[in-house]
């Protein structure tokens, strides 16, 4: 078991959608809880998803092979009419129809869009309206400085590929959905790992990530 291996558990069984209603109590007091399932198909095949998951969420830059990139799936949105490339033509507003699911950029159209797709959100986050919003001509959220006034001024066919891409995420991640439940649910209803099982770490280890990294080195136990 490698600690990769054990990153893409955790950010499987964290992307869950029950996870929150299954750690409801423990989740009063701050801070994620982890079950550790003691099934090896249990482990693996939450590892698999996990590592589906965090290569969708970096855009193919994270794959479980290091340094490959992985390609994201297309899968149904397209862009039904394209978004003009002048400055004339350059969005100011977007707006959302659910019943024809389509997604209208200034002119421009996406479709189809689902209704689940544009409402995604993640821990309060919504990546399809944000990064629409975003690319509008005025922007979006709080500007902190004058650069924050430097828009775009046209919409590129990189533009567009980026918004697809996003759309084409979420449309994969919600897929996964149901197997992450599923999965979750076999997780706490199985044999886990208990707390005084888990090997504790060295007293020098013990200490803020700033000073762990600094003794290790000293001692010769941390590689850069």
């Amino acid at each position: 078991m490698t600690g990769e291996e054990v990153f893409a558990y955790c950010y499987a069984v964290l992307s869950s959608p029950s996870y929150v209603d299954q750690f409801s109590e423990e989740l009063v007091l701050p801070g994620p809880r982890i079950p550790i399932t003691k099934d090896v198909r249990l482990f693996t095949q939450a590892v698999e998803v996990g590592w589906q998951l965090i290569s969708l969420h970096t855009f193919g830059e994270r794959s479980a092979e290091s340094g490959v990139r992985v390609n994201i799936p297309q899968g149904e949105a397209r862009c039904v009419k394209a978004v003009p490339g002048d400055p004339a033509g350059y969005p100011d507003e977007a707006f959302y129809d659910r019943q024809s699911r389509v997604l209208h950029v200034g002119s421009g159209e996406f479709a189809p869009v689902a209704p689940e797709v544009w409402d995604f959100s993640a821990s309060g986050f919504e990546p399809v309206q944000s990064w629409v919003a975003y690319r509008l001509a005025e922007g979006a959220g709080r500007r902190s400085s004058s650069l924050d006034g430097i828009r775009p001024e046209r919409w590129t066919a990189e533009m567009t590929e980026e918004l697809l891409r996003v759309l084409w995420i979420v449309e994969r991640t919600l897929q996964l959905q149901p197997r992450l439940i599923t999965m979750l649910d076999e997780i706490v209803n199985g044999e886990t790992v208990r707390h005084e099982e888990i090997p504790q770490p060295a007293e020098n280890l013990r200490g803020p990530i700033s000073e762990v990294k600094r003794v290790a080195h000293v001692q010769g136990t941390f590689d850069e």
